[in-house]
């Protein structure tokens, strides 16, 4: 079968794209569903609202259905209403990864939204972006996303990637996230520009048909012999509605099986540099699952050391630089052409700033 290795082109120039034989979780996507939600009612004389789930919302999860449907709604809010039940899909409880299927009746209770009006305001507001490109065609375009930029708005982020590439593609009839990446975690990143290229990707990640592996630059000397992780996790959220992930024991009764495959790529000063593939896709399940191999990622902010990372970021352990991000990087991506079947690889390179640090730490400290 034949797999592209694919390197980003500039979003201005277009760039070039190659391709060569080799031997090579969480989903998410939202669209705007037809049925025209009722206004939005003054605080006092808010009501119980019913939306009618037609075939553009078909597949998605609950939580993405409703922070497209209730605008001016925070994310902490939807989290919250789906939680104590008061959300209910053709009458009954659901959770928010449920999805949704044409004809449901989703039951929403009565909520204090932001007046449409504004919320159109504020998306108004949102600056256009185009972001590095890795692989584009009719079906489905692949970003490099940055470190520090969400993928998308709520929770006390107005705006992300997709909302800028909206902004930025205003022609474009469809474009939905395929998967999520965190803030902080730059690398490949798929937006469908079709609504069957969104169902066919999202079916090969949640059937682990996709291969995602990530560079990570962890804080020690990692052993050799550790090259399987098989720890269970459990994800919380916290009084902000953060979401927060512990490693627990396997017979946890919230906790869900999680696997990562680790391999030593590079060993520089005190670090080491990791290729980390995921066999599970669960919330920060790289993150925890090294933290708690007693080798945290640099820069993680939510379970690394926050010693070194303030040290590295003020540039007191290594003089003259800093560093202040997350070093965690989607580097490679393979799945199946939604359309074709053709086999995918899409390849990221390290950002400068990790290349950079990876190459100081790499020098010998002059005696």
């Amino acid at each position: 079968m034949v797999q592209r290795i694919i390197g980003a082109k500039s979003p201005r120039s277009g760039g070039s794209r190659t391709a060569r034989k080799t031997l090579g979780g969480t989903s998410t996507g939202t669209q705007p569903v037809k049925t025209t939600p009722a206004p939005v009612a003054p605080a006092a004389t808010a009501q119980v609202r019913q939306f009618v789930v037609d075939e553009a919302g078909e597949g998605q999860r609950l939580d993405n259905y409703l922070m497209r449907e209730l605008k001016g709604a925070p994310k902490t809010l939807v989290y919250r209403i789906i939680r104590s039940g008061e959300v209910r899909v053709n009458k009954g409880r659901a959770s928010a990864d449920t999805r949704v299927a044409s004809g449901d009746v989703v039951r929403v209770p009565p909520l204090r939204l932001a007046d449409p009006a504004v919320a159109a305001e504020a998306a108004s507001r949102v600056p256009p972006r185009e972001f590095p490109i890795l692989f584009e065609d009719e079906h489905l375009l692949a970003i490099a996303k940055p470190a520090g930029v969400a993928v998308h708005g709520g929770s006390g982020v107005s705006f992300g990637v997709i909302e800028q590439l909206r902004r930025a593609r205003p022609t474009a009839k469809f474009l939905e996230l395929v998967h999520r990446l965190d803030k902080e975690t730059s690398g490949i990143l798929l937006v469908a520009k079709k609504r069957s290229a969104l169902t066919a990707l999202q079916d090969q990640f949640r059937q682990r048909d996709t291969g995602k592996t990530y560079a990570a630059l962890v804080i020690g000397d990692w052993p050799a012999s550790l090259k399987v992780i098989d720890v269970a996790l459990h994800k919380t959220l916290d009084a902000e509605g953060e979401r927060r992930v512990h490693a627990v024991a396997a017979d946890h009764p919230d906790g869900r099986r999680s696997i990562s495959l680790v391999r030593v790529v590079q060993r520089a000063g005190g670090y080491t540099l990791l290729d980390v593939t995921i066999k599970t896709g669960r919330t920060h399940q790289i993150r925890v699952h090294l933290q708690q191999a007693g080798h945290p990622i640099v820069g993680d902010d939510k379970y690394g050391d926050f010693a070194v990372n303030r040290a590295l970021s003020r540039g007191e352990a290594l003089p003259g630089l800093r560093f202040g991000r997350m070093f965690l990087h989607a580097r490679r991506l393979a799945f199946d052409h939604p359309a074709s079947g053709e086999r995918i690889e899409l390849a990221a390179p390290l950002p400068e700033e990790c290349a950079t640090l990876l190459a100081r730490l790499a020098t010998p400290t002059p005696t």
